[in-house]
């Protein structure tokens, strides 16, 4: 009995004793907090925050049993998602390193941390050197042949040297394709493109619980390139075989990695390529999970793309000193349409709608007509705007977020810019007033085309 009552008295201790993470941070000044998530392939689990030391930029988090082995992922700022790097935790060792936003994170201590980043390094050296070799076109295969020789070697040594670790599953699926013999460089890339993935198994719970099933498939689209100059080709091209390499993968898996490559898609102006992601694989996955929130964004996303017709709307316009009802695929008063998402009650629209009107009334009569739409709440400030706006075509948009015409443009903010041709086809989506300048100065010749 006394030996339960010591050990029922000790397990508080045995539970808040075991490893730490400590870190710091460079420059010390520039970081405030960090955030430790434990990650698994569907969801981040939070677990900690700790201050940043101004003065040494340090930081630590301590781990209890309830801190399983797996991955870890600290996070330095904000967005979460782009501020952020993975730890293995083996449940065996403390964790110590250094981060800096240039030269990336250094583990000091953790021998599975540091065995990784050891290996990612040798063979950053190895591609290098077969880099350099194939840039000085060097004709000279057996030398060729010895740096192929070093990179098996250097692959085989450090899976065996990582055995029983958790590393291992990285650098097993990290490892490259290799010839056996000297290649000239069109046949090693083809080589390299085709065995890609061949050692990459997305079932792998620690791959899925990691950033770097996203990094090779980054990787392969956006580095593997093609002899087509179409960059639309290549990248759907490209699509399509990452694809295939993931198919037997988890609907979960396969929805986070074609989300973030969609996503990539939309902020690069790919509206094409993030449709196609969408229709080809991306669609059927949601569908398939039930997602109706990703089916619906996948749907608003492709319904306001570049090149779609705009959604259209009704409105009250003055034609001949009369008030007629019409819609916005009738109008044929421009050779463009500008559709802007203002509201009187937002200061950025104040500034800058008037500012639109100064600009509009610079270029060539004909070329351009606004249909300003009002995401309101109650139309009497409105109103009495709409007067110092009279060359606008205004649209009252009752509801203000819940306004049927905001949400078919997934209108979040005001102001918010459609630029549409004459056909009242989608031709550009400025971010702000001054892209929407820019587009006119620059695409002008093609608006009059």
């Amino acid at each position: 009995m006394k030996r339960l009552l010591f050990l029922i008295a000790l397990l508080p201790s045995i539970l808040l004793a075991q490893h730490s993470i400590k870190g710091k941070f460079s420059p010390a000044k520039e970081y405030n907090f960090a955030l430790l998530y434990k990650v698994t392939p569907t969801v981040s689990e939070y677990i900690s925050n700790a201050e940043v030391n101004k003065e040494t930029g340090s930081f630590e988090f301590q781990l209890d049993s309830l801190n399983t082995k797996g991955m870890y992922r600290v996070v330095y700022a904000v967005p979460q998602e782009d501020y952020n790097f993975d730890i293995m935790y083996n449940g065996k060792e403390d964790i110590e390193l250094t981060f800096n936003s240039e030269t990336g994170v250094t583990f000091l201590k953790s021998s599975e941390n540091k065995l990784l980043a050891s290996y990612t390094n040798s063979m950053s050296m190895v591609t290098q050197s077969i880099g350099n070799y194939f840039r000085e076109e060097s004709n000279k295969p057996k030398a060729l042949k010895a740096i192929f020789k070093t990179q098996k070697e250097t692959q085989e040594n450090f899976e065996a040297a990582a055995k029983g670790m958790m590393a291992l599953d990285f650098i097993k699926a990290n490892r490259p394709y290799i010839p056996t013999d000297f290649e000239p460089v069109e046949t090693y890339i083809s080589h390299l493109k085709a065995h890609y993935f061949d050692h990459v198994d997305f079932n792998n719970k620690a791959l899925q619980s990691s950033s770097f099933l996203e990094e090779k498939m980054l990787n392969y689209v956006f580095g593997m390139t093609s002899d087509t100059e179409d960059d639309v080709a290549n990248y759907e091209n490209n699509i399509d075989v990452f694809y295939e390499a993931l198919k037997t993968a988890p609907l979960g898996v396969k929805r986070i990695l074609l989300v973030d490559l969609w996503q990539q898609m939309i902020d690069l102006d790919y509206d094409a390529v993030a449709n196609y992601i969408s229709n080809t694989y991306l669609m059927s996955v949601a569908k398939a999970l039930k997602d109706q929130d990703l089916i619906d964004g996948l749907t608003l996303f492709e319904n306001t793309s570049i090149g779609q017709k705009a959604p259209d709307f009704s409105f009250d316009m003055t034609k001949d000193k009369k008030l007629v009802k019409t819609q916005l695929s009738k109008l044929d008063v421009a050779q463009t349409y500008v559709v802007v998402f203002w509201s009187s009650t937002c200061s950025h629209c104040l500034d800058e709608i008037p500012q639109l009107q100064t600009y509009v009334k610079t270029l060539e009569k004909g070329l351009v007509k606004v249909i300003a739409v009002a995401l309101e709440d109650d139309p009497y400030k409105w109103k009495s705007l709409t007067y110092n706006y009279p060359s606008f075509i205004h649209v009252y948009g009752e509801g203000k977020w819940e306004n049927k015409i905001g949400n078919d443009y997934g209108v979040t903010a005001t102001p918010t810019y459609y630029i549409l041709d004459k056909d009242k086809k989608i031709i550009s989506k400025p971010e702000d007033f001054k892209l929407l300048k820019a587009f006119y100065k620059e695409g002008f010749d093609k608006v009059e085309e």
